[in-house]
């Protein structure tokens, strides 16, 4: 009978306990989940797809955000920012824009949809009104012009010679073959495509610098940066710094991703 009543006690604080526990728990839980943004949203840049963002993606993921990479076709500036409002237009929540080299243009007109918290730019144009991703990228001329060419139809694909030396210089031998196999053709239209309202004026921003950018110019991106009073980290690393320095990019955008305040 002795052993019965000590065993019914025991029992009897172990639910006491956990009345007390749960909920505390519960609230700690719901606390983490709405602090920051919880969903990010990768956009590629030209002569690239989604999967540019491939060594990123696990990354973020094992930080417990959600992460969409958006597949632009890169045919049209005005059908570039179409498919990344589409992709905005399925999330609940607010979200977090990142944009690669000429996703940068892209980040900076889409961005300015009511859900977009913040901006990322991974080695990345930003212009202002009026600005191009064409125009600011030619103002200050880097290798890789000179290994673009021109189809018929009015779209640039880069040389065998261009990625395996200023595009993506620090990757490996295979993975140069792979991004010289599946580049996307890019419309020279798209690139000259003319921001009408800069998300970054509204919103706040990150930037990373490749230092030893052989495409846009790391004085450029420096600049952009500056003028747009991005918080900005540089790393040593080609122009595709998502596939050659993953981490430290996944870090900032986890970075930005926790201090990006939705209104």
């Amino acid at each position: 009978m002795h052993l019965f009543k000590l065993i019914r006690n025991v029992v009897a604080a172990c639910a006491a306990l956990l009345v007390t526990i749960v909920p505390a728990t519960k609230a700690t839980a719901q606390t983490q989940s709405t602090t920051g943004v919880q969903t990010v949203l990768l956009v590629h840049g030209a002569w690239a797809d989604g999967s540019s963002w491939s060594k990123v993606i696990p990354f973020l993921e094992a930080k417990g955000l959600r992460v969409v990479a958006v597949q632009i076709p890169l045919t049209s500036f005005t059908d570039d920012i179409s498919a990344t409002q589409r992709a905005i237009a399925l999330e609940d929540g607010p979200v977090l824009l990142v944009g690669h080299s000429y996703g940068g243009a892209v980040i900076t007109e889409a961005g300015n949809d009511p859900k977009v918290a913040g901006l990322v730019y991974v080695s990345a144009v930003a212009p202002d009104k009026g600005e191009s991703a064409f125009g600011l990228i030619t103002s200050v001329p880097t290798p890789i012009g000179s290994e673009l060419r021109p189809d018929k139809s009015g779209f640039l694909k880069l040389t065998p010679k261009g990625i395996a030396e200023d595009f993506a210089q620090d990757l490996s031998a295979q993975e140069i073959a792979v991004l010289t196999a599946t580049q996307v053709p890019t419309s020279v239209a798209a690139m000259k495509g003319e921001v009408t309202i800069p998300a970054w004026k509204s919103k706040p921003s990150w930037y990373i610098i490749a230092a030893n950018d052989r495409a846009i110019s790391p004085d450029l991106e420096a600049a952009q940066a500056k003028k747009i009073g991005a918080a900005t980290t540089t790393v040593p690393s080609s122009h595709v710094i998502m596939l050659a320095q993953p981490s430290k990019v996944a870090d900032v955008i986890f970075d930005a991703a926790s201090k990006a305040s939705f209104k």
